[in-house]
């Protein structure tokens, strides 16, 4: 479904379109996500990557299943041509960017983008953070991508996992069973859904085994685990090449001190049409959903026509406000009620006071409405006097 409008008449699309720039709380309770995000990936050598906040509607029409929605607002600029709000932040760097050669692209962005969500199909201005490696890749940079995913949801919260699989090793599996482009779609399904029903029956339909797909679904758990099992499904050469990458991966990223952040689960499955090699959801305390996923999309780059190979991922800063909404037990510390006629220096010491437990503090000349706090005080002769 595509929606159409101009400028005009975004507001009667009931298109909800947040300020980030003005609601603080879409960032993180106390903003130190965001930038520390920022630094994170700076210290790693990525630069900042600035874009339109919209492109050429052909540039969604020819990526449509690569895109979290198909629901897309778009309008025509004074010349004629028609436009879209960006919904998708990986199309438009790998449109504007080059080819790199023997050499590598390392970008960050911070940007927003628009979509619907799920349930009322209201399109929301969604702030998303992440970062991609483009160019003459190797197994460092993508073990460099998914420990930065790493270190980015320990930025958020101590209490995170990350699943990750190998599209490869899936892929050349079922490759080896004998399956066509449109039955191992459906494998794909299957296998992200857990649903060995499914895969029982695709298969009974073409007289092949089902049995070491299914063991795909089986693979769950930590790298130390489940490393005999994956030793023992990959067979071929194609196989063992695949699962050597991977175990250098997840050796290295052991080694970092994140052996227990990471959860090997072979149902993390995503489009082969534009995924390879490392796939990875990222999950934190009290969000059912994923807030950061990514992986390896070289079948993306040749689709769009760039020989380039990338790695990549985003952090989906909308839940993140979730996460921040149900662990935020008060707004504000403190609310330090003030008079017209109180002394400016006087106030600053108030405050100055009341942050000595590292507490927030809000200046009001009265309450407001609809705010959680934890304590009130006003001005005295005496010094601050809780309420």
């Amino acid at each position: 479904m595509v929606i159409t409008a101009t400028i005009q008449l975004l507001k009667d699309l009931k298109v909800r379109i947040n300020d980030m720039s003005l609601n603080a709380d879409i960032i993180r309770g106390d903003e130190k996500a965001v930038f520390s995000l920022r630094s994170l990936y700076s210290s790693f050598g990525f630069k900042q990557f600035r874009m339109s906040k919209f492109e050429e509607y052909d540039l969604y029409v020819k990526n449509k299943d690569f895109l979290v929605s198909n629901e897309v607002i778009t309008f025509t600029d004074g010349s004629g041509k028609l436009l879209a709000l960006k919904p998708d932040v990986t199309l438009s760097i790998i449109k504007n960017s080059r080819d790199c050669g023997d050499k590598i692209q390392k970008v960050y962005y911070d940007e927003n983008v628009y979509r619907t969500t799920k349930g009322n199909k209201e399109f929301r201005e969604i702030m998303q953070t992440g970062l991609e490696c483009i160019g003459n890749i190797g197994a460092y940079e993508v073990a460099e991508v998914v420990l930065l995913a790493l270190k980015s949801l320990e930025e958020i919260t101590d209490d995170f996992v990350l699943d990750i699989s190998y599209m490869d090793i899936i892929l050349s599996v079922l490759s080896d069973s004998g399956l066509d482009s449109q039955q191992t779609s459906k494998i794909l399904k299957a296998i992200g859904e857990k649903n060995t029903d499914e895969i029982k029956k695709i298969c009974a339909e073409k007289n092949i085994d089902a049995d070491r797909i299914i063991s795909l679904v089986t693979i769950n758990g930590k790298y130390e685990t489940v490393l005999e099992n994956l030793e023992k499904l990959c067979v071929t050469f194609n196989e063992k090449s695949h699962l050597k990458t991977f175990k250098e991966i997840l050796t290295f990223l052991c080694n970092s001190g994140y052996a227990d952040k990471i959860n090997v689960d072979f149902s993390i499955v995503n489009n082969m049409n534009y995924y390879n090699g490392v796939v990875f959801q990222g999950y934190v305390n009290n969000i059912p959903s994923s807030i950061l996923s990514g992986g390896q999309y070289d079948n993306l780059m040749l689709k769009m026509g760039r020989k380039d190979k990338a790695v990549g991922f985003a952090v989906y800063l909308d839940l993140l406000q979730r996460y921040n909404n149900t662990e935020k037990q008060f707004d504000v510390d403190y609310i330090l009620l003030k008079k017209d006629e109180d002394d400016i220096s006087v106030i600053s010491k108030c405050v100055a006071d009341l942050k000595k437990e590292n507490a927030s503090v809000l200046v009001q000349n009265e309450i407001p409405e609809n705010i959680k706090y934890r304590k009130a005080f006003k001005i005295t002769e005496e010094g601050v006097k809780e309420i």
